[in-house]
């Protein structure tokens, strides 16, 4: 028997990265799964390798993303967990030089996307009698660097609606956030592929030595859906191999992306 048999899992950002490692890894341990993403190839790729389900939805769009959810859920028969993984950030800039629409995106995303998500699951979860919720927060809501205002602001609210979630649905559902640190995927390779020495620079900020992989949170993610972690709720757990003792992900960033964008200014 698996870990999660008899269990339906939704992954929301499930097509590349901590979502796709994380819906594969719930997949194996035997829950039936529903991969979320606007990268409608993407998901599918990863449902077909774990014989699961892909939808396509922008979590920013909640009607839309209630309709996959409800969709899955009739679906799979249930829903008794939930990953709200989706989220991105779109620059690293100073506040006053963010555009406004490109700022509420980011937000939109990051935070409201894991309101509509729960929001969605909730019910699902309520008529079952049994859920579990994992929100996708960062360090950078817990340590910010410059230039990332809307991204850390975004993950610092993902924190606190976590913790109203698990006040407000306990002991039905339980309600944790996850904290990356830097971990190579498709939305920090921009900085890797910029910053040749970016990765050193990390790995010598880490006690760890070392850059996260997608798989690094995918583990503490199933633990954090199953029994073995039934007393744990309404908390946000760090995964940046001791990153933030020292900082940021992205300290010193904006700094360089300003000189790199204004070399006159820097000169």
């Amino acid at each position: 028997m698996g870990l999660f048999d008899g269990h339906q899992a939704i992954i929301t950002g499930g097509a590349s990265g901590i979502g796709a490692a994380t819906a594969r890894a719930l997949g194996t341990a035997g829950a039936d799964v529903t991969v979320i993403d606007t990268d409608e190839s993407g998901a599918e790729a990863v449902a077909s390798d774990i014989g699961g389900a892909a939808r396509v939805a922008d979590v920013a769009d909640a009607s839309a993303l209630t309709a996959a959810i409800d969709g899955a859920a009739a679906d799979m028969g249930g829903l008794s967990i939930l990953f709200n993984n989706a989220g991105f950030s779109s620059n690293v800039t100073p506040v006053h030089e963010w555009g406004v629409d490109e700022w509420h995106r980011v937000v939109a995303v990051n935070l409201f996307g894991v309101f509509h998500g729960t929001r969605a699951a909730v019910p699902h979860m309520l008529d079952r009698g049994d859920g579990r919720i994992v929100n996708m927060a960062s360090i950078s809501g817990t340590r910010p660097s410059g230039g990332e205002s809307p991204y850390s602001a975004s993950k610092a609210g993902v924190a606190a609606l976590t913790v109203n979630t698990a006040l407000d649905y306990g002991p039905t559902i339980r309600a944790n956030a996850v904290s990356p640190g830097m971990i190579d995927t498709p939305l920090t390779a921009p900085l890797f592929e910029m910053f040749s020495d970016w990765a050193d620079a990390v790995v010598a900020r880490t006690p760890t030595g070392r850059v996260g992989e997608p798989s690094d949170i995918a583990d503490v993610v199933v633990f954090l859906c199953s029994d073995a972690a039934r007393f744990v709720n309404g908390q946000n757990i760090v995964i940046d191999g001791g990153l933030s003792l020292h900082g940021s992900g992205v300290d010193g960033i904006s700094e360089r992306m300003q000189a790199l964008l204004n070399p006159a200014e820097s000169s």
